[in-house]
C-alpha cells in the first residue's frame, strides 16, 4: 500500500498520520506495537502505571519495532485529601455500598493515577521515546525542558482555542483538538465550564487558524470519511480511540466489550462519577443514577477509589452497572479485526477515493 499522499502531513516520523489514542484500562504495550506496525502511533496510557510497569511496557514496544510512539501522561495537580468531602461521597453512594455488602470504613484513600514527575521521568528518560503527550495541561516548566531535551515531540490536548494557545505559548510541538465527541476524559485545564466544549470539527477550524503549530483532530473519527474531513479542515493527523477498542490486541473488559456492541452504545455522556472529572462514557445504571454529574463527588482522582469498590463487586456478579464503559459518540468504526486491518481498511477507503 502507497501512503506517498499523505506525506506532507506527516510531522510525526510515522508512515501514516493517525495516532491510536491512549486509553487506560483498555490497552497496553502489544496495542501500541500493533498499530505501530502498520503504519501508525501507537500511544502507550501511562497515568494508572508505576515507575516499574513503564518500564516494562516500554522495554516490551522497544524490542518489538523502531517506530515512532507516544507515550502519554497525565498533569493534574495531585489533591489534598479532605474527609469531609470524601464522608459526603460515600453518603452518596450509600445505598449500592449497602446492596453489596461494602463497609465504606474499609475503603482506604489513594488515588490510582499519578501525575507526571521527576521520578516517572527517570524511568522514561533512558527510552527516549519519539512522542510524549500530555492531558490536562503540562507539566511544570522544569520537567517540560527535560522530556524537550530528549529530542521528543511533545502534544497535548485542547478542548478550546484558548487551551490551544495557552500550549502553543507553553512550548507544545503539536496540538490534539479534542472535540466533545471524544471517548474518556476531558483533557480541559483552563476552565471547568462543559458549556465551552464543543464538537470537533466545530473546534478543529477554529484551532488551525489560531496557532502555527499541527493541530491534530480527536473525537468522534472511526472511518475515511473522518479522515478525510478532518484533513480538509487543516488536520496534520488524526487520534483515534473508541474504534480500536474492539481491536484483538485491546483489553478492553468482556464486560465493556458487550457494551460496545449493545444498542445502549450510542447513548453516552460527559460523567464525573468515575474519577471525579469529566470524561465519556456509555450510559449505565452509575452515570445515569449517581450522575451524570454529581456535585458532591470526591475530587479527581480520588472519587475513583470508592468506585472501584462497587466496580470490582458488580463486575463479580457479570455486571458493569458500575464500570466505567469509556466510548466516544461515534462507535461506527469499531470492529473485532486487528488494528492492522482497521488501519488499512481507513486509509485503502481514503486513498481510492482521492485516486
Amino acid at each position: 500500500m502507497s501512503h506517498e499522499l499523505f506525506s506532507d502531513r506527516i510531522f510525526l516520523g510515522s508512515e501514516l498520520p493517525v495516532i491510536q489514542a491512549p486509553m487506560a484500562g483498555v490497552q497496553g504495550s502489544d496495542l501500541v506495537i500493533a498499530v505501530c506496525k502498520a503504519g501508525g502511533i501507537g500511544s502507550l496510557p501511562c497515568a494508572m502505571l508505576n515507575s516499574e510497569q513503564i518500564k516494562s511496557e516500554l522495554t516490551k514496544i522497544r524490542s518489538a519495532t523502531r517506530n515512532p510512539y507516544n507515550v502519554n501522561f497525565f498533569c493534574h495537580q495531585a489533591p489534598d485529601f479532605d474527609q469531609e468531602k470524601e464522608r459526603r461521597w460515600h453518603s452518596v453512594l450509600a445505598p449500592w455500598f449497602k446492596q453489596y455488602n461494602i463497609n465504606s470504613q474499609d475503603i482506604l484513600p489513594g488515588s490510582g493515577r499519578q501525575p507526571f514527575s521527576h521520578q516517572i521521568a527517570d524511568m522514561v528518560e533512558p527510552f527516549k521515546p519519539a512522542i510524549v503527550s500530555f492531558h490536562f495541561g503540562l507539566p511544570e516548566s522544569s520537567l517540560l525542558a527535560r522530556v524537550k531535551s530528549w529530542g521528543s515531540i511533545v502534544l497535548s490536548s485542547a478542548t478550546t482555542v484558548d487551551e490551544a494557545l495557552w500550549l502553543e505559548a507553553n512550548g507544545v510541538d503539536g496540538i490534539i483538538a479534542q472535540g466533545l465527541e471524544a471517548g474518556g476524559h476531558r483533557g480541559m485545564f483552563l476552565s471547568d465550564d462543559l458549556t465551552s466544549q464543543i464538537g470537533t470539527f466545530s473546534l478543529l477550524p477554529q484551532i488551525v487558524k489560531s496557532v502555527r503549530v499541527p493541530v491534530i483532530a480527536a473525537g468522534g473519527i472511526g472511518d475515511s470519511a473522518g479522515l478525510k474531513a478532518a484533513l480538509t479542515l487543516g488536520a496534520t493527523a488524526i487520534q483515534m480511540g473508541t474504534a480500536f477498542l474492539l481491536c484483538d490486541e485491546a483489553n478492553t473488559s468482556l464486560l465493556h466489550r458487550a457494551a460496545l456492541k449493545g444498542k445502549g452504545a450510542s447513548h453516552s455522556a460527559i460523567t464525573n462519577v468515575f474519577s471525579g472529572r469529566p470524561a465519556r462514557s456509555i450510559v449505565n445504571k452509575a452515570v445515569r443514577e449517581i450522575g451524570p454529574l454529581n456535585n458532591e463527588v470526591q475530587s479527581f482522582p480520588l472519587a475513583a477509589v470508592a468506585m472501584t469498590e462497587l466496580r470490582k463487586k458488580a463486575e463479580a456478579q457479570g455486571s458493569s452497572d458500575f464500570s466505567p464503559l469509556w466510548c466516544g459518540q461515534n462507535v461506527g468504526g469499531c470492529r473485532e479485526v486487528s488494528a492492522r486491518v482497521l488501519i488499512e481498511a481507513i486509509f485503502e477507503d481514503e486513498l481510492m477515493a482521492i485516486d
